[in-house]
């Protein structure tokens, strides 16, 4: 093909380009060609600019402090320059442009002007901003609602406190004048009064997870060791069995992980068959972002309809009587997984066990 058709077919291109602003200036920064983005873009038509120079696009601070000659200066300098920036409309407005400013030279290595490619970034740069605000109240509101949770069981200690202590000061100096009905009421007061310590004890404990932000190397296998022997009272006496398979050493925050893998065996352990002996299984297999654990157990189950619910702090599925506890447990592990990048859900059944799966991204 002909050289000067060559030069045709490639200006026709550059033409016919609506996303990108692409203008061809002389060395003097004045505008030589002018495509169909640019006037979509910037709203100007090509005899409107032709021959002006493309400072009328810097706003009135950038023209102030220079910003289109020292952009022309390192495009010369270093072969191009690169912006990001509020750049002006023919109308007035602006819109986030993001700027490629290169330097043309001749064969003889003269330079003979440059090239301006220009990106409208607006609805871009919006999203970003809105996220950014976003977030920002988010982690004020985070901010006040642990303050909030903090100063509201702080302050719930104190009356618990002195019911507490009423109630063994009534034992101690009516013991034996109160007769059996008001020892059993006592006795209802100092357990809810024992629950409601503990209910603001996990709630303290869920709203500190993960503010320690210790992360380190943790070794699954010894950590589950340790928890092992925590539960050595409630393991023993049950006959339950721990079985797992090589366990991998993972990025994480120790202490949440350790509560996590406690939390998980608790609830098999506390969730078993009457007369039959607790098996628990734990292994993991890697995935394309981490590790995916599995706690499995042979214990009561759990129906389709409260798969999603067990995860909601102080949902409890039994009556106190029959299991005790605050709903606290997995609400925790949820948590603490999502800290770390991942998730957790069950499969089960009504009498059939169950598996819970939980993955652990590296952070």
């Amino acid at each position: 093909m002909h050289p000067a058709a060559d030069s045709f077919h490639i200006a026709k291109m550059f033409e016919d380009i609506d996303d990108y602003a692409i203008i061809f200036l002389d060395t003097e920064g004045n505008i030589d060609s002018w495509n169909a983005g640019a006037e979509k873009i910037k709203g100007y038509t090509s005899n409107e600019v032709l021959g002006k120079n493309f400072r009328i696009f810097y706003t009135q601070e950038d023209i102030i402090s220079q910003k289109p000659e020292k952009m022309i200066n390192e495009a010369i300098r270093n072969g191009k320059a690169l912006d990001e920036g509020w750049r002006v409309c023919k109308n007035g407005l602006r819109f986030w442009g993001s700027i490629r400013i290169t330097a043309l030279y001749d064969d003889h290595g003269e330079l003979i002007g440059f090239s301006k490619i220009t990106r409208d970034l607006t609805e871009k740069f919006n999203t970003q901003t809105a996220i950014e605000k976003y977030m920002q109240k988010l982690e004020i509101q985070n901010k006040e609602l642990e303050q909030f949770v903090y100063i509201a069981s702080h302050d719930l200690q104190e009356p618990l406190l002195t019911v507490s202590s009423f109630i063994d000061l009534l034992k101690e100096e009516y013991s034996g004048t109160i007769d059996p009905t008001g020892e059993m009421y006592l006795g209802f007061i100092a357990q809810s009064t024992e629950r409601m310590r503990s209910l603001i004890k996990g709630l303290l404990d869920y709203a500190r997870l993960g503010k320690k932000k210790e992360v380190g190397m943790v070794d699954c296998n010894a950590l589950i060791e340790e928890v092992k022997i925590d539960l050595f009272s409630v393991i023993e006496p049950s006959g339950a069995k721990i079985i797992c398979g090589n366990l991998p050493v993972v990025k994480g925050f120790a202490t949440e992980l350790r509560l996590l893998f406690q939390n998980l065996i608790s609830n098999s352990l506390k969730f078993r068959k009457k007369e039959v002996s607790p098996v628990i299984r734990i292994s993991a297999q890697p995935t394309r972002q981490g590790w995916q654990f599995s706690v499995t157990d042979n214990g009561i189950g759990i129906e389709d309809r409260f798969k999603e619910r067990i995860f909601v702090i102080f949902q409890r599925l039994h009556n106190r009587t029959d299991y005790e506890g605050n709903g606290i447990g997995l609400a925790h592990c949820k948590k603490i997984t999502e800290l770390h990048g991942g998730k957790i859900s069950v499969e089960s059944s009504p009498g059939n066990g169950s598996s819970f799966h939980f993955t652990l991204n590296l952070l």
